[in-house]
């Protein structure tokens, strides 16, 4: 499978309003049209903004936020509970690399990013000395020589800036963004906050992309209209650029935009099946090349097919994109 999509080559296709499977042929999608969905903007994020004491780490029950300091993400709690991971050999648009479908069990309570990390919160880190540059390639991929004679870009020294595209930063999400650079992130807010900050496993992403339902999206089997952005959702930003963060409805945890807007980073290296993953919700490392890591969630660019619970896909850890972002998780206290 080509890296990156070919996304010179499945362009076209892409906004010809085309799916791909994993053996790269193209199928004609059509959407089911429903009404535009209701959305509830974002309840008021928690006044905490300090370090959680052990008391009140115990005490957090599912769907509480908090926040760690003032410019770190907001976090929600999501339950424990089990799962059918993967998506049926029935499921429109699926690929070879969805199954086969397994139950996974996540025991403890665990806590997710509302919303992808925002320009803001990114920016924050860049200014605090956290987020320096580990790129070697632009958003399209041009890999920067080790040369004197180089011509060096303002963003390769000091903190890493990433393009926003002209489309605006604040509560967009960050784009142009690697797998190396999500790690430098997270360590930056482990250590600024003393907890254990961390990519989402791609069990954990699929656990609380669905809260609690087994359809193709989050929110049915059909895409739909303004439930997301996506190539062909219906919303103002299909096929343009981002959206603002918490622009859409959250699903059954009160996550916001787990499908589209951005592909998201996973810890996880990518395995062509699941024949032989974690039941428990882990991070599947072990037995694959993880110069390639999982990215999940489709993005603006991206036919809805993209957007499905189940799909995922891999870059190199090198990778900026401009529709490349991640969202945080946190491990709790038993």
């Amino acid at each position: 499978m080509a890296q990156g999509l070919a996304i010179a080559a499945t362009c076209s296709c892409i906004v010809a309003g085309c799916l791909f499977v994993a053996d790269g042929q193209a199928q004609a999608q059509t959407a089911t049209q429903t009404p535009p969905a209701q959305v509830t903007p974002a309840p008021a994020a928690s006044t905490q903004a300090a370090p959680l004491s052990p008391m009140q780490e115990k005490a957090l029950k599912p769907k509480d936020t908090f926040k760690e300091c003032a410019n770190c993400p907001e976090m929600m709690v999501v339950p424990a509970g089990s799962f059918t991971m993967g998506s049926p050999t029935s499921e429109p648009g699926r690929s070879a690399d969805e199954g086969p479908q397994h139950t996974v069990t996540i025991a403890r309570q665990f806590a997710v990013g509302r919303f992808a990390v925002t320009f803001d919160e990114w920016d924050a880190c860049a200014a605090d000395g956290g987020c320096y540059n580990t790129g070697t390639r632009t958003s399209s991929g041009e890999a920067f020589l080790d040369s004197p004679y180089s011509i060096v870009p303002e963003w390769a020294l000091g903190g890493y800036k990433p393009s926003d595209e002209g489309w605006g930063r604040g509560r967009r999400p960050v784009i142009n963004v690697s797998w190396d650079d999500a790690k430098a992130y997270v360590a930056w807010l482990s250590k600024k906050t003393g907890k254990s900050y961390r990519l989402l496993s791609g069990a954990e992403y699929e656990y609380a992309t669905r809260a609690g339902t087994q359809t193709a999206y989050p929110w049915g089997n059909a895409v739909g209209t303004n439930n997301a952005n996506c190539h062909a959702c219906g919303s103002q930003w299909d096929a343009r650029q981002t959206a603002p963060v918490g622009s859409f409805a959250a699903n059954g945890f009160g996550l916001y935009d787990m499908v589209g807007n951005v592909e998201e980073w996973m810890e996880d290296c990518y395995h062509d099946s699941y024949s032989g993953a974690p039941s428990d919700g882990s991070a599947w490392i072990e037995g694959a090349d993880c110069s390639r890591r999982i990215v999940r969630a489709g993005s603006w660019f991206f036919a809805p097919a993209f957007l499905r619970s189940a799909k995922r896909y891999w870059f190199t850890t090198d990778y900026r994109l401009n529709y490349l972002g991640f969202r945080v998780a946190r491990t709790l206290a038993p």
